[in-house]
């Protein structure tokens, strides 16, 4: 059994026992592993192995992260998304039996934040939950410490006080992942980032095996502020295009 726990990344046990995580998967195998995994990384756990007791279960724990697996008895993993969504935001990793690529910028549409295609090892699905729940820790501080001004980019506005994006004057839902990796672009328009500089810059993730990730949340991303808006680089990257000076 792996003994890596919170210190692979550089985080103490305690934090993780304030966390709740649902883990939502109907094979009993697989639930019972993640689930016994993320409790020796120091979280608290429950599971699901059906659609409507998820939805139950998010809605009675209020838990700070998702684990939730794409196919499920009474409706869908997409579906339960799109209730846990609708009634509070919480970090989403998606599980999928399918490396279609479809499914993944389903996902990500309906408000999950990353996926992971099986099988997984349980030591980077532990790795996966650290880094998204970080993430919100993050958020949270740039939304308590806010920064002077708008970026304004032609009709691209990022507001990082309110975290909103709008393009044209329209507001345009990002979830927290695509909103901070329009920011890593935005941060150097033009400049071509790589996939491996974007992994580790958003998700905190130095494996280059989740360079595809980045991949389809370019793709979620590019629906939502425009093609033209990304530019990629064959073999490098992305850059955020901006209109001439």
């Amino acid at each position: 059994m792996e003994q890596t726990h919170t210190s692979h990344n550089g985080l103490a046990a305690t934090p993780g026992a304030q966390r709740r995580v649902l883990v939502v998967e109907d094979d009993a195998t697989i639930v019972d592993a993640i689930a016994a995994r993320l409790r020796a990384e120091g979280f608290q756990v429950q599971t699901a192995v059906d659609g409507p007791a998820a939805v139950d279960a998010a809605e009675a724990w209020q838990p700070d992260l998702m684990v939730l697996d794409i196919m499920l008895p009474g409706f869908d993993g997409l579906e339960v998304c799109r209730r846990v969504q609708a009634q509070r935001p919480v970090p989403v990793l998606m599980l999928t039996a399918r490396d279609d690529e479809t499914d993944m910028l389903v996902g990500l549409g309906v408000g999950a934040d990353d996926y992971m295609t099986k099988p997984f090892s349980m030591r980077e699905l532990a790795a996966r939950v650290h880094v998204l729940l970080r993430r919100v820790e993050r958020a949270t501080l740039a939304a308590s410490t806010p920064r002077s001004g708008i970026l304004r980019l032609g009709e691209l506005e990022i507001d990082h006080a309110q975290r909103r994006v709008r393009v044209r004057g329209d507001d345009v839902h990002l979830t927290p992942t695509e909103f901070d990796l329009l920011v890593c672009l935005a941060n150097t328009p033009r400049a071509v980032l790589s996939r491996e500089q974007l992994l580790a810059e958003v998700w905190d993730w130095a494996d280059a095996s989740g360079t595809r990730t980045v991949d389809s949340h370019i793709k979620a991303l590019r629906r939502k502020i425009g093609a033209e808006r990304i530019r990629t680089v064959h073999g490098v990257g992305y850059a955020l295009e901006t209109p001439p000076a």
